[in-house]
């Protein structure tokens, strides 16, 4: 199956669906190839980016799932096909 390169782009403003977070990302964690997670006190958020190499309805099934957490919000970016051949 085809894959693509994309990145999660995550917010996190209710630090009560961190735990639930955690969880989906363990389950799609042979996807993911690394994260990275920025706590920003001063806005009371957390900033955490997720580079992922997988079929299209993975990462989009990840965003989805992610994006319905309270408080936490999921933007992704994929990079274009041509780029990676």
């Amino acid at each position: 199956m085809e894959t693509r390169v994309a990145v999660l782009a995550v917010i996190v403003k209710n630090t009560a669906s961190v735990g639930e977070l955690n969880a989906l990302l363990h389950q799609y964690g042979q996807h993911i190839i690394g994260r990275m997670g920025v706590p920003y006190h001063q806005r009371g958020v957390s900033i955490i980016s997720v580079a992922m190499d997988a079929p299209q309805d993975v990462i989009s099934a990840l965003s989805g799932k992610i994006g319905r957490l309270d408080g936490v919000t999921a933007k992704t970016v994929y990079a274009p096909e041509e780029a990676l051949r």
